[in-house]
């Protein structure tokens, strides 16, 4: 029931850890945004917490069956409870600001049209790239065919344990603890080392770039828990560092191709002094050329600020149009590309798993080899389940052949 007199947003908050805490200290704050947080639902009843008591409940119902509550904010890890949350506050009416990524990559079409039945809106910039509004820029300011990649490190948590390697000369073990224990990266890291966090993200940036729903399932990811100090010292000889990259890429007009990669990257590159938790998003077109976003792109204030940006706009009726979803002709999704790769193994027999087209460069050590080729994205995406349970490392060199 939206507080016609003074257009009031009463918020009913899931969740209470770093971002939902962030929020509620920016709301304190930025009193022009005339939102207020009636109450918030917890999972932890014995969790000690500063605020009263009496704003928290434990029972998702209170929420969203209260009709004074006019916008869900959904800040909470698990995505089938999210996606619950979500649904059934759309389903009753209610907006809802979300910041769940990965439950957004998996159920973005169906959650698209419960919305629109339903007539409330479904916001989620923070679901991406923390303070950077990508997501909006996409909708507002590209909302035309011209957009040709985005390419981006969307991960902060890697990329701050990547930057504690190039820059500082730890190895990947203690920069992973070190990450842990200032709470950029969880007790178990897979999620963020291991290309995940990135592929839900870019699977949401390849709807609002390109207007195609893109199956995760039908992305190849590949993140950096297998580096070594061999990969790391070939990069650093190179006059490189590597960052893990989320790509997508217009080919033909027709297609486009996504994965997300380590990459071997140049100092000539925009995202080369990217470093620490901090993201940064590279957008090209066919006639504005290339256009760089830079940003926290994790922690309290930075994502809190995103939902906060969410709300406001959520306050003046704003939803997502997804005009390249409706009044274009998407294009589809190919894996029919070579990209060039740096591949480090141990045993000829791991080797012998990857099909390349060519290789331009080989070296045999005593304790390492490398081989440097053009492989078919399609049969990385085919050995994607076999490829961490070998002693390899991977990373993109930046070269990309299109076959389409």
């Amino acid at each position: 029931m939206t507080n016609e007199k003074n257009n009031s947003l009463v918020i009913g908050l899931f969740g209470f850890g770093v971002v939902g805490q962030g929020l509620y200290q920016v709301l304190q704050d930025v009193q022009t945004a005339n939102a207020t947080i009636k109450s918030i639902c917890v999972k932890q009843k014995e969790k000690l917490r500063s605020l009263p008591q009496h704003l928290f409940t434990f029972e998702p119902d209170d929420l969203l069956n209260d009709k004074d509550i006019n916008l869900i904010v959904e800040l909470i890890d698990d995505a089938d409870a999210a996606y619950q949350i979500v649904k059934r506050a759309l389903l009753n009416g209610k907006s809802v600001v979300s910041g769940n990524k990965k439950m957004l990559a998996h159920h973005l079409d169906e959650l698209i049209e419960i919305q629109k039945d339903n007539s409330v809106a479904l916001l989620y910039d923070a679901s991406a790239c923390g303070s950077i509004p990508v997501i909006r820029n996409l909708e507002e300011y590209y909302d035309n065919d011209l957009l040709q990649s985005i390419t981006g490190i969307l991960n902060g948590s890697s990329n701050f344990i990547l930057s504690r390697i190039f820059q500082d000369n730890w190895s990947y073990a203690d920069a992973l603890k070190h990450a842990q224990e200032l709470g950029f990266a969880e007790s178990n890291p897979t999620f963020d080392v291991d290309g995940y966090d990135s592929m839900y993200k870019l699977v949401i940036l390849a709807l609002h770039g390109f207007g195609t729903l893109v199956d995760p399932a039908d992305v190849f990811h590949y993140g950096i828990s297998t580096i070594s100090d061999h990969d790391i010292r070939y990069a650093t000889e190179k006059g490189r560092k590597i960052k893990l990259v989320a790509q997508v890429t217009k080919i033909n007009g027709r297609r486009f191709s996504l994965f997300v990669l380590p990459k071997l990257i140049t100092p000539e590159e925009y995202i080369y002094n990217v470093e620490d938790e901090y993201n940064g998003v590279i957008i090209e077109g066919q006639f504005y050329d290339k256009q760089f976003m830079f940003g926290k792109g994790a922690g309290a204030f930075p994502t809190g600020s995103a939902v906060l940006s969410d709300i406001t706009a959520q306050k003046h009726h704003y939803r997502y149009e997804y005009k390249k979803l409706n009044f274009f002709d998407p294009p589809v999704v190919t894996r029919n590309i070579n990209l060039e790769v740096y591949l480090r193994y141990h045993d000829l027999l791991d080797l012998s798993h990857f099909d390349f087209e060519s290789i331009s460069e080989k070296y045999a050590g005593p304790d390492y080899h490398y081989v440097i080729g053009k492989i078919k994205l399609e049969t990385l995406y085919n050995l994607k389940n076999l490829i961490r349970k070998l002693n390899v490392f991977i990373a993109w060199t930046g070269k990309l052949d299109i076959n389409d």
